[in-house]
């Protein structure tokens, strides 16, 4: 299996800020299985220098996936994917809230994109 390290790449000309991009990125693999309940992550000095960046910004990202319930974080356990129950409730809020960052970016107010959402839902055109 491929390791993180292999998987992330950084974009530094991309719309998104490289935390970011790392954020988003472990998720879609946490999301997609491809990182499992309990794997370790790279500590966040090895992977910032891997990835060419500085460790404050791994540290961020790791800290956004603790809290959108993704990863858990315990001394000299380093950082794990969490179980799957805690993440897939994070996973649903992390892509909500994506979805409205992004939205709102486009100058569309909060209750448009609700409303574009219930329409998708439903299969109307």
């Amino acid at each position: 299996m491929s390791t993180v390290r292999e998987l992330l790449s950084i974009d530094p000309e991309g719309a998104d800020a490289p935390f970011e991009q790392v954020r988003h990125q472990v998720a879609l693999l946490i999301e997609s299985g491809r990182l499992v309940t309990g794997e370790r992550l790279p500590s966040v000095r090895g992977l910032a220098s891997d990835l060419g960046l500085a460790a404050g910004t791994v540290a961020r990202a790791y800290r956004e996936l603790e809290a959108d319930g993704l990863v858990t974080t315990a001394r000299g356990a380093g950082t794990r994917v969490a179980p799957r129950a805690e993440a897939d409730g994070a996973l649903v809020e992390a892509a909500a809230r994506e979805y409205l960052a992004r939205v709102r970016a486009l100058g569309v107010s909060d209750d448009r994109a609700i409303q574009v959402v219930e329409i998708v839902a439903r299969g109307d055109d």
